[in-house]
């Protein structure tokens, strides 16, 4: 059970880190990097207002979904500084990267859907395998793998040779 009270207005990093489930580390090095603040006591020791909480809850979990901290500190600078953000505050910047999930989840329905008839590296149907480039047909169209992180590929598997 966490020892900071549900009406308590700071938090010390022990607190933070019990109540947020990050470790005391993690919160220094958010702050080192910008996206929480606190304040310093007399004793020159970290204090963090309440709505750190969700600050870091939502970079918790923004992280888990794969977006950047440059990417997370650019939309909690939208957020406001002198008080608490209210829940149109956090509506609003969660507007800002609703494309950019909306195509996170499209690459990942992708991948599922690719890679169905897949069994892994030296696979028994490479013939069908999104991932086969014979001859690095798709190194021409730019790194990575092509047909799996593009919604249009640069080129089809009978294009590209890697069909049977």
């Amino acid at each position: 059970m966490t020892s900071l009270a549900w009406d308590a207005k700071e938090a010390t990093v022990g607190e933070l880190a019990e109540r947020s489930g990050v470790a005391p580390s993690a919160l220094r090095f958010y702050e080192r990097e910008g996206l929480i603040t606190s304040r310093r006591t007399t004793g020159n020791q970290r204090r963090y207002s309440r709505d750190t909480l969700r600050r870091v809850a939502f970079i918790r979990t923004s992280q888990k979904l794969g977006i950047p901290l440059a990417t997370i500190r650019e939309v909690l600078a939208l957020l406001p500084e002198d008080r608490t953000p209210t829940r149109e505050d956090w509506a609003r910047i969660s507007e800002c990267w609703r494309d950019d999930l909306d195509q996170r989840i499209r690459t990942l329905q992708r991948l599922r859907d690719n890679l169905t008839d897949c069994i892994g590296c030296g696979c028994l149907s490479i013939d069908r395998c999104r991932l086969s480039n014979p001859y690095d047909a798709l190194g021409a169209h730019g790194p990575g793998p092509r047909r799996l992180l593009e919604e249009d590929p640069a080129c089809t598997p009978a294009e590209c040779g890697t069909e049977g």
